[in-house]
C-alpha cells in the first residue's frame, strides 16, 4: 500500500509520543486523534518501513465511549488532519481516561525499557495537581477547569514566509492560523491573538506571577535574500502585554512565600502550578514515614540539571539553613540566578558546567572526607527529556548517595534510566505520575531510590 491509501483499522492500545495502535494484516499502524476501542477510517502516510506504517484519522466510525469534543475546536477530528495544531494531543479524551492512558505507556516503559516490575513500581495511579497540592498552597485553582485548559503559562508560535502567525500544525511544520489557543491563560491567549505579520521565526510568550504577557520575538536568521529582515511582529492586547521583552529580562516566579528569578527567556516549568507541584512532590518524597525530614543537614547533597535553583531550595528548606547543597546548570545565565535564588542557605552554591563533566570530575577527584558527605547526602535529578543517560547514573552510583530522586517528563527516558541505576546497585522505592500537562501525552513522574544494600 502507499501513502494516500484508505483504511478502516480497529485501534487496540496507546503508544509512546500520543499515537495510538491498530493492526492491518498483522502490521502496526501508529495513528494519532483516536485512542482504543474505535473503529477509525485511516488515510495512511508514511509506508516505508516494513515493521510500521503511519496514518492519519479522517473519520470516526465506531466512537469509544471516552470520546468527548475536543478542547480545541480546530484540532477536532471532523477537522482536516492537515488543519488540526499540535500541543493538544489528548484532547478529545475524557480526563480521566487520559490519565488512565499515560499510566499504560508508564507501565509499558517500566517493563519493556527499564525491565523492572512495573505492576508493583507504577502501583499508584497518574494523579492531579489538586491532588498532589491537596488543601495546600495553590490548591484551590490547581485544577479549577475540569477541562484542564488555562494553564499554559508559557507558548510558543510561528511566523511562516508569508508572515502566517501561529501554532504548527500537528507532526509538521507548517504554521496554521487558529482562533484560540485553549490550553493558555486568558492573557497570553489574548496577546497572542493580537499578533499580526513578521519575520519568519518564532515568538515565545510568558506570563510569570506579576500576570503581565512578555513577548520574545526569535527571527530567523537573515539569509542572501533577506528573510529576517523588515517587519516586526506586533503584539498587543488588553491587558497590556510587554512587547519585545529581551530574553535576558529578570522576571519573578513564586513558589509559596519565596520568588525565583529567571530569565524572561530561560527555563521555568510552563503550567502555572508545576513548580509547586513538584516541589510538594520532592518533599513528600523526602519524608521519611514516621514524618521525619529525609535530608541530612550534615551531608553533600546535589542538584543536578539544577536551572535556577528550584530543587536545590527545596533541598535546602528540608535540610535547614547550613545545609550543604549544590546545584549544577550548565547554562550561565540560570546558575547566576541560582546563586541569588539560594542566597538565604550558607551552605548552598551554583555552578556552571555540564552535569556529564561535572559528575564525571566529582567521582575523580572528591576527597574521602567529600565522599562520606555524598553518601548521606541526596542526589535529585530533573534531565532533560532525553533523561541522563547511562554514564551520568552510573557516577552518580558510584558517589554511592544515600538517596536519589529523579525527576522526569519522559516515561521512556526514565525506564531507561531506572534500569541502569537498578544494575548500579540502586531500587526505585516509589514513583508518583503526575499529569501536570492536561490534554497532551505528556507526562511528568518523581522516582525515589535508594542503594539495594541499604534498604530497611
Amino acid at each position: 500500500m502507499q501513502p494516500g491509501d484508505l483504511l478502516d483499522l480497529d485501534v487496540s492500545g496507546v503508544a509512546h509520543g500520543g499515537v495510538f495502535v491498530a493492526r492491518h494484516e498483522g502490521r502496526v499502524v501508529f495513528i494519532p486523534d483516536t485512542l482504543p476501542g474505535e473503529r477509525v477510517r485511516v488515510r495512511l502516510t508514511d509506508t516505508r518501513k516494513s515493521s510500521f506504517w503511519r496514518g492519519e484519522v479522517l473519520e470516526v466510525l465506531d466512537a469509544a465511549p471516552e470520546r468527548r469534543p475536543h478542547v480545541w475546536a480546530q484540532a477536532d477530528v471532523d477537522v482536516a488532519p492537515e488543519a488540526r495544531p499540535g500541543g493538544a494531543d489528548f484532547g478529545h479524551i475524557d480526563p480521566a481516561h487520559q490519565r488512565e492512558l499515560k499510566h499504560r505507556v508508564l507501565v509499558d516503559a517500566l517493563a519493556r525499557i527499564g525491565r523492572l516490575d512495573a505492576a508493583s513500581l507504577a502501583a499508584e495511579p497518574v494523579r492531579t495537581v489538586a491532588e498532589i497540592l491537596g488543601q495546600g498552597e495553590g490548591a484551590d485553582d490547581a485544577d479549577a477547569d475540569a477541562d484542564g485548559i488555562r494553564w499554559r503559562t508559557r507558548v510558543s508560535l510561528h511566523v511562516d514566509d508569508a508572515g502566517r502567525v501561529g501554532p504548527y500544525a500537528a507532526r509538521s511544520h507548517r504554521v496554521i492560523e487558529v482562533s484560540e489557543l485553549p490550553l493558555a491563560t486568558a492573557s497570553i491567549e489574548r496577546a497572542a491573538l493580537a499578533l499580526r505579520g513578521g519575520d519568519a521565526g518564532r515568538i515565545d510568550l510568558v506570563q510569570p506571577a506579576d500576570g503581565r504577557v512578555r513577548i520574545l520575538h526569535r527571527p530567523e536568521p537573515a539569509s542572501p535574500r533577506g528573510r529576517g529582515r523588515g517587519r516586526r511582529p506586533a503584539g498587543a492586547a488588553s491587558d497590556g502585554p510587554r512587547r519585545g521583552a529581551p530574553e535576558n529580562e529578570t522576571i519573578r516566579e513564586r513558589v509559596g512565600d519565596r520568588e525565583f528569578r529567571v530569565d524572561a527567556g530561560g527555563f521555568w516549568q510552563v503550567h502555572r502550578q508545576a513548580a509547586a507541584t513538584l516541589t510538594r512532590a520532592v518533599t513528600d518524597a523526602l519524608t521519611t514515614a514516621d514524618g521525619a525530614p529525609g535530608v541530612d543537614p550534615d551531608a553533600w547533597h546535589l542538584d543536578l540539571y539544577g536551572g535556577v535553583g528550584l530543587f536545590a531550595a527545596a533541598l535546602a528548606d528540608i535540610g535547614g539553613p547550613a545545609t550543604r547543597v549544590t546545584s549544577v546548570e550548565s547554562d550561565a545565565r540560570a546558575t547566576e540566578h541560582a546563586g541569588e535564588n539560594l542566597v538565604e542557605w550558607i551552605g548552598a552554591r551554583a555552578e556552571t558546567d555540564r552535569v556529564d563533566r561535572w559528575i564525571r570530575r566529582l567521582r575523580a577527584e572528591a576527597s574521602p572526607a567529600e565522599r562520606e558527605r555524598l553518601q548521606r547526602g541526596v542526589v535529585l535529578l530533573d534531565p532533560p527529556r532525553a533523561g541522563a543517560g547511562t554514564g551520568v547514573v552510573a557516577d552518580i552510583a558510584a558517589l554511592s548517595p544515600r538517596t536519589v530522586v529523579y525527576v522526569a517528563c519522559d516515561p521512556v527516558a526514565l525506564a531507561r534510566d531506572l534500569g541502569a541505576f537498578r544494575d548500579a546497585g540502586y531500587e526505585a522505592t516509589s514513583l508518583t505520575p503526575i499529569d501536570l500537562f492536561p490534554n497532551s501525552h505528556h507526562l511528568e513522574a518523581v522516582a525515589t531510590l535508594s542503594r539495594s544494600d541499604a534498604r530497611g
